[in-house]
């Protein structure tokens, strides 16, 4: 069997550790530049408020029933994570993070009686613990895990842990779960399966296999195999490998200087390596792009993109910046204030593709290497404690009104507790 341990609505939970005073209370985060919520409380979620509104839309909800709104603090939600994915370390064989707040759990040593038991357990200690609450799905795949998880979350007579380890118990959940909430199956998918009459995942499950195979991809076909009940998706690593990564950003205000915006993509590009490292990926291709703001009607509008092909495949932060200053440097126009600027990264390859050039001077990359390791190893946990000159920070360029403080990183940042005799 396997388990998924889900972390509820994460990044309010993150804000809540700290802030008892707003359990129970409609809370929402928001994103960049307090633009869009991200992340809402189950109690924002009952006044009708969506992942994505601009917040100038809900304002008045907002003001009507004393909605408590964050900056979103993603340092603060990365430590938060390791300490979940440590305690499940500590309790669990094999653990797999799939994202910030998901991580398989290999359950094949724990007896199918003591399922149940088990992931009410790890809820407890995951709660007592980190503080965070979590929901755990149990089942023979890691689709029927998701959508055990689901349930485990919807409906507290679980206590946090669904099993889902029956056929009866499968299909009475698929008949239960929407198509568009089946793992894998994404908006344009779950459209072309509604279109077809398929609404849930069990009248999925019941298409016929000879019809699944002509007329879906692999991935689906999968999908379809795991929920019924068959073992085909063993890791994420089995997906396709990502074919681009982006990282861009739209400014607090506008940037008319070039070496504001050299200082921007620059840093953009080391978090474009940071991530790639992380992944053990490397890119072929690197791309640049800024824009003016298109809401400034009154304003002359300019806007390019610039590609620059690798010699070699890097996920080096030194290289990837060098490449992107170059790139932009070809498109800057003077006398524009730029809102938006990004970095992609294309043509992906994980290590296993790698190929090395006749020319390279290997002992030199392997020092280049070693650095990344040594950097990636002391900004680990969240804190970034070094980078590149050439890439400094960027919180000052982004508007964090709302932010809440580093609790757990930072000694003038640390909970403040008021003793009364």
């Amino acid at each position: 069997m396997i388990g998924l341990v889900d972390c509820n609505n994460f990044f309010v939970s993150c804000e809540r550790v700290f802030r008892p005073e707003l359990r129970n209370r409609p809370v929402i985060v928001l994103s960049n530049n307090d633009g869009c919520v991200v992340a809402m409380s189950n109690e924002a979620k009952a006044l009708g408020i969506k992942r994505g509104v601009p917040l100038f839309k809900i304002r008045d909800i907002v003001e009507a029933y004393d909605i408590v709104s964050f900056s979103g603090n993603h340092r603060l939600y990365s430590d938060m994570s390791r300490r979940v994915m440590a305690t499940l370390n500590s309790i669990a064989d094999d653990i797999e993070i799939s994202s910030v707040d998901e991580a398989f759990i290999d359950l094949e040593n724990i007896g199918n009686e003591k399922l149940a038991e088990y992931g009410v357990n790890l809820v407890k200690k995951v709660k007592r613990d980190v503080g965070i609450p979590v929901s755990v799905g149990i089942a023979p795949n890691r689709t029927l895990a998701k959508v055990a998880a689901r349930f485990a979350k919807k409906y507290p007579g679980y206590k946090g842990a669904c099993v889902i380890d029956t056929v009866e118990k499968a299909r009475k959940a698929l008949s239960l779960t929407a198509i568009g909430d089946v793992w894998g199956i994404g908006p344009r998918i779950a459209k072309r399966l509604t279109e077809s009459g398929i609404t849930d995942a069990m009248q999925f499950a019941d298409t016929p296999e000879d019809t699944v195979t002509a007329r879906y991809n692999i991935m689906l076909q999968r999908t379809w195999r795991e929920l019924n009940g068959d073992r085909c998706i063993e890791s994420d690593t089995e997906r396709p490998t990502q074919k681009t990564l982006t990282i861009s950003r739209t400014f607090a205000t506008d940037f008319y200087e070039y070496q504001d915006l050299e200082d921007a993509i620059s840093r953009f590009a080391a978090n474009v390596a940071e991530r790639l490292r992380r992944r053990e990926l490397y890119c072929v291709e690197l791309t640049v792009f800024i824009a003016t703001n298109r809401h400034r009607t009154d304003r002359e509008q300019y806007s390019n993109c610039a590609q620059r092909t690798l010699l070699d495949a890097t996920n080096d932060s030194i290289d990837l910046c060098k490449e992107a200053k170059m790139a932009l440097k070809s498109i800057f126009r003077p006398g524009y204030g730029y809102k938006r600027a990004g970095v992609t990264a294309t043509r992906i390859l994980d290590k296993e593709h790698v190929q090395p050039t006749l020319f390279e001077d290997r002992e030199s990359k392997e020092r280049r290497k070693k650095l990344m390791v040594t950097i990636d190893n002391i900004n680990c946990g969240g804190i970034e404690r070094v980078h590149l000159a050439s890439s400094p920070s960027m919180d000052n360029c982004t508007r964090h009104e709302r932010v809440s403080r580093l609790y757990t990183q930072r000694l003038s940042d640390i909970i403040e507790i008021n003793c009364r005799k």
